[in-house]
């Protein structure tokens, strides 16, 4: 008879522990991260740019929140009462820095993944990033965001136009465009805001190219932010708080129907569903109604060093600023794995993985109405929640 102990089954061999990465140094990487850590477990952020909230430091000088200081706060750390209701752009990049140091947050600056896929034996992810390096880890959270990389529509004969022309994502301030005819093209909080500083900062004129009308919003209605609402109907159906929506808007939003900009007819969370986002006033309706800022037809292309508009018309601006939005830059690095829908979005987000990719997340590819830096906080627990949970094979712990 043979010795038991030989036919017993040899022991698995020893998996070194696997970090989860975490890909994206911006609000949503950060507070995830820090969830993890909190579980105890460790998450390594692979950040791009040389320090963290990269997109936010590129940002438009006036930009602030247009969600409240208490909502837009992540998970673990305040922000502070003197950064006011509204905080400012430099003040998001001061928190999202104190943020990483005072987590103890492990990060690692100048690194660019270029692919996620699985590893060989199915248990974990291989990152391919800069300089040749290959990372494995049990588990990935993308979280590069919106703001990945600008977009510029293919406009005929733009390479043409003999004017300045940058995108938003290159714009700073209204200083290099004092005293010019500039026009703005596209009419989401971007275009509306540098729209008015453009105004405030001594613009000759000031045009807004629109194609599709955005609702137009007040920030705040009596000391009511209109953030509240959106957390309010978060777990509504959009059909729901399209008609509930409806009444309020024709009260509480201005009609700029009279100036070029009428009324949505899609229901307001429909729009938001597919990412139009309304705009919240900081002065655009003002600006508008005074005609400081002319509300002009869609941009078809250019030609002869003028500008051709969707009516027909033609203008001749000396500069121009495509707020036109950013593309999620998301093909390269998940494309393959079939985690994305035909515009380029993934497929689920949030704690919950595509089919066929276990341990795989994404954060931060919304619009809510509730806000974006609110639902981060709460997706960051969510993952962190379904990681400890799920127990990604071989994930590394923290140690005590």
């Amino acid at each position: 008879m043979a010795d038991s102990t030989t036919s017993a089954q040899a022991p698995a061999p020893h998996r070194a522990a696997r970090p989860v990465y975490v890909i994206g140094g911006g609000p949503g990487g950060l507070s995830v991260a820090y969830a993890l850590r909190a579980r105890g477990i460790r998450a390594v952020v692979l950040e791009r740019s040389d320090r963290v909230g990269a997109s936010w430091r590129r940002h438009y000088d006036r930009l602030r929140l247009h969600t409240t200081r208490r909502l837009s706060a992540l998970p673990g750390l305040p922000m502070p009462r003197r950064f006011g209701r509204w905080v400012s752009r430099d003040n998001v990049v001061r928190y999202l820095e104190k943020y990483a140091e005072h987590h103890r947050l492990e990060i690692v600056t100048g690194v660019e993944v270029s692919r996620v896929e699985r590893t060989a034996d199915g248990t974990g992810w291989l990152l391919h990033a800069t300089g040749g390096r290959e990372l494995t880890g049990a588990a990935v959270v993308v979280a590069t965001g919106h703001n990945h990389t600008p977009r510029i529509p293919d406009w005929p004969g733009r390479d043409t136009y003999t004017g300045t022309f940058l995108h938003a994502s290159a714009y700073r301030d209204a200083r290099p465009f004092a005293g010019r005819d500039v026009l703005v093209v596209g009419a989401g909080n971007t275009g509306a805001e540098i729209a008015v500083d453009l105004v405030e900062g001594g613009a000759s004129r000031v045009r807004l190219s629109v194609r599709t009308p955005p609702y137009v919003l007040r920030r705040s209605t009596a000391g009511w932010a209109t953030q509240y609402s959106g957390v309010l109907s978060r777990r509504l159906p959009a059909g729901l708080v399209d008609r509930l929506a409806r009444p309020l808007l024709k009260v509480t939003a201005p009609d700029l129907s009279a100036h070029g900009l009428p009324r949505p007819e899609a229901g307001l969370a429909t729009r938001a569903a597919e990412g139009a986002v309304p705009v919240l006033d900081v002065g655009l309706v003002g600006a508008v109604r005074k005609g400081a800022v002319e509300v002009v037809a869609a941009v078809e292309g250019f030609e002869d060093g003028e500008v051709v508009l969707a009516d027909g018309g033609r203008i001749g601006p000396e500069a121009v600023v495509a707020a036109t939005g950013y593309l999620r830059g998301l093909e390269g690095l998940v494309g393959h794995l079939g985690v994305l829908d035909e515009r380029g979005r993934p497929v689920v987000r949030g704690a919950r993985t595509p089919h066929g990719a276990p341990g795989l997340y994404f954060t931060g590819f919304t619009t809510p109405l509730s806000g974006g830096l609110r639902e981060l906080a709460l997706d960051a627990r969510r993952i962190a929640g379904a990681v400890a949970r799920d127990g990604a094979p071989g994930v590394s712990r923290l140690p005590g």
